[in-house]
C-alpha cells in the first residue's frame, strides 16, 4: 500500500510544474523564488518517502533469502540418528505419539545436544549389559567438555560406539514377542503435558519426553504408577544441576503431597533478625535484640532454623525470597551455629545461597556456581530422607535447580537466612499451591 501511495503522489505532483512555469514566465521576482523552493521541498519529501520503502524492500528480500537458506541446511548424522530412534520408540511404546514431533522434524535438536544424548544413553544401556555399576541412570560427565575435545581431536569413536549400543538395544526390542509396550496412564499424562509445554514454548525441546519413553520401556516390569517419580528422582540425583527445566503435573503434585507446615524457631534466630508473631516471616532489623544466648542460636550469620527436624520420610516446603540475599536448605543437628564459619557441606549444612543479587551458588566444598538464569523468587525444598536427596526447585517455573545427595544419619532442620531489611523472607503455608499452567481448570488436580 505504501508503494502504491507514493506512485499516486508522484503522478499528481508531476502536473504541478506546468502551472509553475506559467507563473514563472512573469517578470515578478518573488514568483521565481517561490517556484524554486516548493520544487526543492517536494523533491526532498519524495526522497524521504521513497528511500525507506526501498530499504524495507531490500530487508524483506534478505530475510526471505536467509529463511530459505536455513530451511535448506541439511541435517547432520547425529540429528538423523535421533529422528530414527524416535521413530523406533514410537513403534514400540503405545501412545507415544509425542515422539512424532521429533522424527517429522517439527522438533529438531542442535547437533551438540544430539551428541550428548547419544553418549549418555549409550553409556546407560552399556551398563545394563555389564553388572550394574550405576543406579539406572548414566553417570553425569562433563559432556560439553568431552564433546569439544572430541571435535578438536577429530575422534568420533565414542559416538559411533554409543550409536551401535543404542541400535542393538532397539533391534532387541523388535525381536521380543510382545513388541508393543503400554507405559501406563501416569506416563501418558506426562507425555501429553510435556508436549503441551513444548508447544507453548516453555520447553526448548522434547528431550525429556524421549528420555521418559526410554525409561518406561526399560522399567516395563516395574509398577507403572511409580515410573514418573523414579524417572525424575534418578535424573536429578545424577544430573544434580538443572536436570529438569519443567516438571510435569503428575510428578509436581507428588512432590507437593509431601508438604509440611514449617515454622521458624525464635530461640535459634540471630539477635539481629526480626521474626513475625506467626513465626513464618523474618528479616534483618536495625537493632540487635537482647535475647538469651542459647547453644542452638546463631550469633554470627543471620540465620534461623525450623522448629521441627526430620529423621525419616518425604518433606516439602516453599519459601518466598528477596532479590538480593538469602540462604536456604537444611542443617544437621550436630552442625555448629556459633560464629562465622562457612555454612557448607563440610560443616553440616546443605544449602543454596544468593549474594548481592547475582552470585548464585550451592555451598558444597568448594562451592558450586549456579547460573543466574536459575535464580528463583519462590523456592521449593524437597527432602527425601531415605533416598538421601535434598532438591531445590523454582516454584513459579516448576523447574529443578540443584540436588544434594548424601546418606543421612542424623536429624535435619530446615534452615533460613537473610540480610535484607525491607523484604521479608516468607515460609509459605503447606496448603498454598502455585497456579498451574493449564489455560482453564487444571486437569491434574
Amino acid at each position: 500500500m505504501a508503494v502504491f501511495w507514493v506512485h499516486v503522489r508522484v503522478a499528481y505532483l508531476s502536473k504541478i510544474p506546468e502551472s509553475w512555469s506559467l507563473l514563472c514566465q512573469s517578470n515578478r521576482p518573488f514568483v521565481t523564488v517561490s517556484c524554486q523552493r516548493p520544487a526543492k521541498m517536494i523533491k526532498e519529501c519524495l526522497q524521504f518517502l521513497i528511500e525507506p520503502a526501498k530499504n524495507l524492500k531490500i530487508r524483506l528480500k534478505e530475510s526471505r533469502k536467509r529463511v530459505k537458506s536455513e530451511k535448506k541446511q541439511p541435517l547432520v548424522e547425529t540429528q538423523l540418528f535421533i529422528m530414527e530412534l524416535a521413530r523406533e520408540l514410537n513403534r514400540v511404546c503405545q501412545r507415544s505419539d509425542v515422539l512424532g514431533r521429533i522424527w517429522t522434524c517439527e522438533d529438531t535438536w542442535p547437533p551438540l545436544l544430539c551428541r550428548a544424548f547419544i553418549l549418555e544413553w549409550g553409556s546407560m544401556l552399556e551398563s545394563k549389559e555389564r553388572p550394574m555399576q550405576t543406579d539406572g541412570w548414566p553417570e553425569k560427565r562433563d559432556w560439553k567438555r568431552q564433546l569439544l575435545d572430541m571435535l578438536e581431536q577429530g575422534n568420533e569413536q565414542d559416538i559411533e560406539t554409543s550409536k551401535r549400543i543404542i541400535l542393538d538395544w532397539t533391534r532387541e526390542l523388535k525381536t521380543k514377542p510382545d513388541r508393543s509396550i503400554w507405559p501406563g496412564e501416569p506416563v501418558v499424562l506426562m507425555l501429553d503435558d510435556l508436549e503441551t509445554q513444548w508447544r507453548k514454548g516453555r520447553l526448548p525441546n522434547l528431550l525429556p519426553a524421549m528420555e521418559l519413553v526410554i525409561w518406561a520401556v526399560l522399567k516395563v516390569a516395574e509398577d507403572k504408577e511409580t515410573i514418573p517419580q523414579h524417572w525424575l528422582t534418578k535424573k536429578q540425583k545424577n544430573q544434580n544441576i538443572d536436570a529438569a527445566k519443567y516438571i510435569p503435573h503428575t510428578v509436581w503434585n507428588w512432590i507437593c503431597d509431601a508438604a509440611e507446615e514449617v515454622t521458624l524457631d525464635p530461640d535459634t534466630a540471630n539477635p539481629d533478625l526480626v521474626i513475625s508473631q506467626d513465626n513464618k516471616r523474618m528479616r534483618c532489623g536495625f537493632e540487635r535484640k537482647d535475647v538469651p544466648n542459647y547453644h542452638q542460636r546463631f550469633d554470627g550469620w543471620w540465620c534461623a532454623a525450623g522448629v521441627d527436624g526430620f529423621t525419616s520420610g518425604r518433606h516439602y516446603w516453599e519459601v518466598e525470597v528477596g532479590e538480593r540475599d538469602w540462604r536456604l536448605g537444611v542443617a544437621k543437628e550436630s552442625a555448629l551455629r556459633k560464629g562465622y564459619k562457612s555454612l557448607n557441606t563440610q560443616t553440616g549444612y546443605l544449602t543454596l545461597r544468593l549474594e548481592r543479587g547475582t552470585e548464585f551458588k550451592a555451598l558444597t566444598a568448594p562451592f558450586t556456581p549456579l547460573s543466574q538464569n536459575l535464580i528463583p523468587r519462590k523456592v521449593g525444598i524437597y527432602l527425601d530422607y531415605e533416598e538421601g536427596q535434598l532438591s531445590f526447585y523454582n516454584v513459579e517455573k516448576r523447574s529443578h535447580i540443584f540436588t544434594y545427595n548424601e546418606t543421612f544419619t542424623e536429624k535435619l532442620y530446615p534452615l533460613f537466612g537473610t540480610v535484607e531489611i525491607i523484604k521479608d523472607l516468607v515460609i509459605r503455608s503447606a496448603g498454598a499451591r502455585e497456579h498451574c499452567f493449564c489455560p482453564g481448570p487444571c486437569l491434574w488436580g
